[in-house]
């Protein structure tokens, strides 16, 4: 065919709906391969590196308020490590402090599923880690502050007007396993609260999901997700 007779094919009104058809089928495709990959992308960066998650309660507080969105970085623990000062999300396994589970329709649970929406399940908790395996912890010194491995710890997180703690108590962290408290401390039923069980209240290390790495929702809040671990630079190994 030469190139008279293609113009003439181009401008041919019987062959308009048929060019208008394939446009709508391959932009249809292209749509549906797109929409596709970014849900592949997302669910694997949710399973394997990022995953967001809703702050329903004030027992962090004021370093995340309640109805935050954040972001989790679930390569610690594993490819990096947990350390003092660090603010974790782990999975309640043993229900010390899951609530009723807020309610969700199933596009709701899809887009969570995939990681398009954060997970709002009471089933994962929030906390700081104050203690490591073979830590010492205990409340208080003379100066009202709580010491790991007798150092005293001034904790600027705190939420304000608040002691560190106004229960007294004297932990070993088991191996394996962190000790974590709120920073809202008369708001945070935390480890305290189960220093009379076998761990202390400790949990396990194969229980954290990931460190928190951003507030990312609301807008004005954007910020880091309040890992702080300068207090405890000065507190020494454990023996």
């Amino acid at each position: 065919m030469n190139a008279a007779q293609d113009q003439a094919a181009a401008s041919d009104p019987e062959q308009a709906p048929k060019r208008k058809r394939h446009w709508a089928v391959s932009f249809l495709i292209e749509l549906i391969v797109i929409v596709g990959l970014a849900i592949v992308i997302s669910f694997i960066i949710k399973t394997f590196f990022l995953r967001a998650f809703y702050i329903p309660s004030e027992s962090m507080q004021p370093t995340l308020e309640v109805n935050d969105r954040i972001v989790v970085n679930l390569l610690a623990p594993g490819v990096m490590d947990v350390q003092r000062g660090d603010v974790v999300v782990f999975e309640d396994t043993r229900n010390w402090w899951g609530g009723p589970t807020p309610e969700t329709n199933a596009v709701q649970e899809a887009l969570i599923f995939i990681g398009l929406a954060p997970d709002t399940s009471s089933h994962y908790v929030v906390k700081r880690v104050v203690g490591l395996g073979g830590d010492q912890v205990e409340c208080c010194d003379e100066s009202g502050l709580i010491t790991v491995n007798g150092q005293p710890v001034e904790e600027p997180y705190l939420y304000p007007g608040n002691e560190p703690s106004t229960a007294g108590f004297e932990v070993t962290v088991p191996e394996d396993h962190v000790w974590l408290l709120g920073d809202h401390r008369s708001a945070s039923a935390d480890s305290r609260s189960h220093v009379d069980e076998p761990d202390q209240g400790a949990v396990p290390e194969e229980d954290i999901i990931g460190r928190t790495l951003s507030i990312v929702w609301p807008i004005d809040r954007w910020g880091g997700g309040g890992t702080d671990r300068e207090p405890f630079e000065q507190v020494p190994d454990s023996e």
